[in-house]
């Protein structure tokens, strides 16, 4: 957890983005892993690696953002 809490999220938020939309043509890799894992053909190691290298900034901006909510009070005003 320390390791996420050196990483600023607005970078991590922009690697998100770029990492979940590139390459931009002809469809994201992202978008093309997530159908091959839901219709069951994701079984190379190049397309697991691809989905995670893709996802993982998403994941990691997720987890960040979680801990950041986690470590506000609830009643701040």
């Amino acid at each position: 957890m320390k390791l996420l809490d050196k990483i600023p999220l607005g970078p991590l938020i922009l690697a998100a983005i770029f990492m979940s939309l590139a390459p931009f043509k002809p469809q994201p890799h992202l978008w093309e892993k997530l159908n091959m894992l839901f219709a069951g053909t994701l079984s190379r190691p190049v397309d697991i690696f691809d989905l995670f290298m893709h996802g993982g900034p998403i994941l990691l901006a997720f987890a960040k953002f979680l801990l950041e909510r986690k470590k506000t009070p609830a009643n701040e005003s």
